[in-house]
């Protein structure tokens, strides 16, 4: 999130990629109730959704999976053969589906949730995958953690279990915080669970992933799956 000439935080400029053209009202009309977001462009496919997002420079993108002409998965395919430096991707569906979440994932998005979470849960969202972070619904199966884990197969190339130095122990409140950083809590949510300070709290993620070796949270969510460290 910017700053505006007041000093205070701008909104996070957001496209909506959805086909359904109610749900695209739905959806904006909701994040017009909050002063975190603004929504500067909507889109019907992953064709239209390319030009608004080269018009309008947003900083997240909502993307829909199923769509006629161009899917979510295939506008990702597109934008990774063309080399188009997307803003992170956030998968909001219907349907919880595996195999495709997990191809998104594969293919750079950063998050994924239900159409069914809570504004503030959308809006808190949108401001972890704008400020450089991962989301990851609480509801994902935990086949599909597998996947993400195994790459399916084997690891991925720069995914979990890849080339990935061993981990150092963790503390008993570094697990503490990994458990809620798996059940999708954020790191203000993490602190109030825990009665402490939101600055502590992202010292205590700089730590595990620094012990974990891995990059993000998303990583170390599932390199602590990998290890045993938290369930499934």
């Amino acid at each position: 999130m910017t700053s505006d000439e007041a000093g205070g935080p701008s909104p996070v400029r957001v496209v909506i990629i959805d086909d359904q053209h109610l749900v695209r009202q739905g959806i904006q009309a909701l994040l017009a109730l909050s002063s975190h977001v603004t929504v500067v462009a909507e889109a019907d496919d992953g064709q239209t959704g390319l030009a608004a997002i080269e018009e309008h420079h947003p900083e997240v993108v909502l993307l829909d999976l199923r769509m006629p002409r161009m899917s979510g998965l295939e506008m990702l395919r597109v934008a990774g053969v063309r080399g188009i430096d997307l803003p992170p991707v956030l998968i909001l569906t219907t349907f919880d589906d595996d195999d495709a979440t997990f191809e998104a994932l594969r293919l750079g998005a950063r998050g994924y949730l239900l159409k069914d979470v809570t504004l503030k849960q959308l809006v808190e969202s949108i401001e972890t995958l704008a400020s450089g972070g991962r989301v990851i619904q609480p509801s994902l199966t935990a086949g599909l953690l597998e996947r993400i884990v195994t790459g399916g197969t084997g690891a991925t190339p720069g995914g979990p279990g890849a080339d990935e130095p061993d981990a150092q122990p963790l503390s008993e409140r570094e697990v503490e915080v990994l458990r809620l950083l798996a059940a999708g809590y954020s790191n203000r949510e993490v602190a109030k669970a825990l009665h402490l300070a939101e600055g502590t709290v992202k010292n205590h993620v700089s730590a595990i992933l620094l012990k974990l070796g891995v990059r993000d949270r998303t990583r170390a969510v599932l390199r602590a799956i990998e290890l045993g460290l938290i369930a499934h």
